[in-house]
């Protein structure tokens, strides 16, 4: 981990970094030896608060509550969420072992916590009438959430739904871990001339890794800035399939011995596989569903979202899949058609079809996302994200200091007339030891602290994986880039321009999960539009923005393959519900050939072995929840559409819509259903119209 320090007494508690609340995270002075001491002080605290609210003599009143315990616990959560977030950014071999060892104890103290009857008996004589609205959403929250907590359990079966918590806590890490591992110690020496078609930029990339190990050739990984670019570009059929093999059996039975390894050596990818470990989490959330009274897990996983019932999932994922359909079948014919008559292939494979889509893409509209990319350097997107956000939601982003846990990670403040609003830590590039994917998650709350009477104001985590610079020349982002960057900025502004107090239901906490995507989605549509990506662009070479020529050819192109897309994404989220409304020990491999043969338009080869990596749902949070991004899609196309409805003569967005859109939903975060929220911005229930329309598939195919 960058910045660590070698173990001394510095564990004690008058000096360890993780105890110190003050301020932010001192990520430059934590290493792995103050996670246990650190622990030790906090769990003892808050076993501690909580002894002292479960007395018969304690008042059950909210406020007399979170004086006591939400203060203790808020300390815990802070500590154990910098541990957490440093295990996924900066994982090393001793701060594994100390997450992995401190996890047990920490899942079974918020288990117990969640289930404790005492406590529950005291928010349950707590009068509704007494509290304001804030805190009654709250209050209605944590009730459910004891519930679904174990709460209500007796003897056996409590003790049976705790430790339940614990394996699964210890299952879902060691799934992520694995597929950290088998990405990161993947690689592939290539030459010349197995590289041909490849940019130049990931040629550099990919010399510049294999030079810093003394090796000969060009470094490819499995990580997404060196993996996707070959699968588009490279002409060598031969070398799509090494990588196309290595990447969908990544963590699985069907890995193989990557030769050679980092050192020279051979590893055996199989030493990853997560099987077993699918088939463990599945059982035990099966056995947790039951215990509550469920009949499955997806029942617990729906109760508190938007949704009703697993059933109405299904049938709006059947239905939008009927209406994409049509479109995904022609997109694919018009894939096989060029393979054959453009680029000889008759007989396309699935490490082929990257590689077709581009060239189609390429020839129908006369660009490339290699050319796109020269436009998009990342100081200059960042900056045109900063002014779409700050001339929409009227504030100011300014660069800002504290410890950092890597030299790459940037951190800035939001303020509005010159108060301080919120700040957030940037982490851009790939690396090894930090997760793939990009997220985004909360270092604090806002709230009105009970102990002090203080604002506290909400902190940020912005996670991305993005190439980095080459030979002293700024990141180029895809645009694919640019719109992950503007969808977890999206997250982050939920989290950040909150006006809620109680913790709670403040930013994005208490929002239902199958809503919790719309501010990110939402801002993905700025990235389409051309008074907004003018703002942003500006050659690496020339600083010349994006020509409107071009940007002509990338809205032609905008929905590009959106029929495929969109039935990619259901397949996803079907094959999630219908994993989770089947039972303790489903044949999961099973389960998808079905799904993939109601939904999937192009055969996946037999070692496949998608389940393997798919750690939204094994290790994220999403379990029978994946669905919430085509949820979440209906509205956040919808709110987007208001936003069309009043644009500028200027072309940009309008400042008052802005403004009812933030004041709606991002200032109101959890305090309220989603679905309320929702109706106050736009007046009406939500309309899949917009979809469709966004995605070019309101007409006919």
């Amino acid at each position: 981990m960058s910045g660590m320090t070698a173990p001394t007494s510095a564990a004690t508690d008058s000096t360890n970094p993780l105890l110190d609340a003050s301020g932010l995270p001192l990520f430059d002075r934590i290493t792995p030896a103050h996670v246990a001491p650190a622990l030790d002080s906090l769990l003892a605290e808050a076993e501690t608060a909580l002894d002292t609210v479960t007395k018969p003599d304690y008042p059950a009143d909210w406020k007399a509550i979170a004086q006591v315990l939400d203060v203790a616990t808020e300390r815990l959560g802070r500590a154990w969420g910098t541990v957490s977030h440093l295990n996924a950014v900066a994982d090393t071999p001793e701060l594994r072992a100390a997450y992995n060892a401190a996890l047990p104890r920490v899942t079974e103290f918020w288990t117990r916590l969640g289930s404790d009857e005492r406590l529950y008996a005291k928010y349950k004589a707590i009068a509704p009438e007494n509290l304001n609205a804030e805190q009654r959403q709250a209050h209605k929250n944590a009730l459910r959430g004891f519930v679904l907590g174990g709460a209500e359990l007796q003897g056996a079966a409590k003790e049976r739904f705790a430790r339940i918590q614990e394996e699964q806590a210890e299952a879902n890490q060691k799934f992520s871990e694995h597929v950290l591992d088998a990405t990161d110690n993947w690689a592939y020496y290539a030459t010349d001339d197995e590289l041909d078609g490849v940019p130049d930029d990931v040629l550099q990339a990919a010399r510049a890794a294999a030079q810093a190990e003394g090796r000969d050739g060009y470094k490819l990984s499995l990580k997404m800035p060196s993996y996707l670019p070959v699968m588009q570009f490279a002409k060598s059929s031969e070398l799509r399939r090494r990588l196309y093999r290595a990447f969908v059996t990544r963590a699985s039975d069907q890995a193989e011995t990557y030769a050679p390894g980092k050192d020279g050596t051979a590893i055996d990818g199989k030493q990853y596989d997560n099987t077993a470990l699918i088939g463990q989490i599945l059982a035990l959330r099966d056995e947790e569903a039951k215990l509550l009274g469920y009949r499955n897990y997806a029942e617990v996983s729906v109760a508190p979202k938007m949704a009703d019932t697993p059933e109405q999932v299904i049938t709006f994922l059947r239905d939008l899949a009927a209406k994409a359909r049509p479109y995904g079948e022609r997109d694919v014919a018009d894939l096989r058609a060029f393979a054959a008559q453009e680029l000889g292939i008759t007989d396309p494979q699935p490490w082929d079809w990257s590689y077709i889509s581009e060239k189609l893409k390429e020839a129908r509209y006369a660009y490339s996302e290699q050319e796109v990319k020269q436009y998009f350097t990342a100081p200059r997107v960042l900056a045109g994200l900063f002014k779409i956000v700050e001339t929409l939601f009227e504030v100011e982003i300014r660069k800002d200091s504290a410890p950092v846990w890597h030299p790459a990670v940037e951190f800035y403040r939001i303020e509005r007339g010159g108060q301080l609003l919120a700040q957030f830590y940037l982490d851009q590039p790939a690396r090894a030891g930090k997760r793939g994917g990009a997220w985004m998650d909360d270092v604090r709350t806002r709230w009105l602290r009970p102990d002090n009477g203080q604002l506290q104001t909400p902190v940020a985590h912005l996670v991305c994986n993005f190439a980095d610079g080459v030979n002293g020349k700024p990141a180029l982002l895809t645009h694919d880039d640019v719109i992950t960057l503007f969808h977890e900025f999206g997250h982050g502004l939920h989290h950040m321009l909150t006006q809620v107090n109680e913790r709670d239901v403040s930013g994005i906490s208490g929002v239902e999960w199958d809503a919790v995507e719309l501010p990110s989605q939402f801002m993905e549509n700025f990235c389409w539009e051309w008074e907004v990506l003018r703002h942003m662009t500006a050659h690496v070479d020339t600083g010349e923005p994006l020509p409107r020529a071009l940007y002509d050819k990338m809205i032609a192109a905008k929905n590009f393959q959106s029929g495929m897309q969109t039935l990619r994404q259901i397949e996803y989220s079907l094959y999630d519900m219908l994993l989770h409304t089947a039972g303790a020990q489903p044949d999961f491999m099973e389960v998808l050939r079905q799904v993939r043969a109601e939904v999937a338009l192009l055969p996946a080869p037999s070692f496949s072995r998608t389940p393997h990596t798919f750690s939204h749902i094994f290790a994220g949070g999403y379990a029978a929840g994946y669905y919430s991004y085509k949820w979440a899609e209906v509205l956040s196309a919808d709110a987007y559409a208001a936003f069309e409805e009043t644009v500028g003569p200027d072309g940009m967005p309008s400042v008052e819509t802005g403004r009812r859109y933030r004041q709606a939903i991002l200032e109101a975060g959890g305090s309220r259903p989603a679905i309320e929220s929702f109706k106050a911005f736009r007046g009406r229930e939500p309309s899949l119209e917009a979809l469709l329309r966004h995605q070019g598939m309101a007409g006919t195919a």
